[in-house]
């Protein structure tokens, strides 16, 4: 998924519901945990009951709703293989 606006925008509200701008992509997510690709780097959401309510392709936008316990910001790619890394 290609986005349109370049702006990435992190609005969490009472740590019950985040929308993000400027995902490129969803690299998986299951009720506990969100791997997200952003324009400034992978972003992993943890809690518990997360569901995605909202997905927008066009402009790159995500809702999700749940209890979010914790958003982490990585410069490593979570879906590089390990063989991939042995081999660098």
């Amino acid at each position: 998924m290609e986005t349109q606006s370049m702006n990435h925008i992190v609005k969490m509200v009472d740590r019950k519901s985040i929308v993000i701008s400027g995902i490129k992509r969803i690299i998986n997510f299951d009720d506990k945990q969100f791997s997200l690709e952003s324009n400034m780097g992978d972003i992993i959401i943890k809690g518990e009951s997360l569901e995605m309510i909202k997905l927008d392709t066009i402009d790159g936008n995500v809702s999700i709703k749940g209890s979010i316990d914790s958003i982490i910001y990585s410069n490593v790619k979570t879906s590089e293989s390990l063989i991939t890394k042995l081999f660098k």
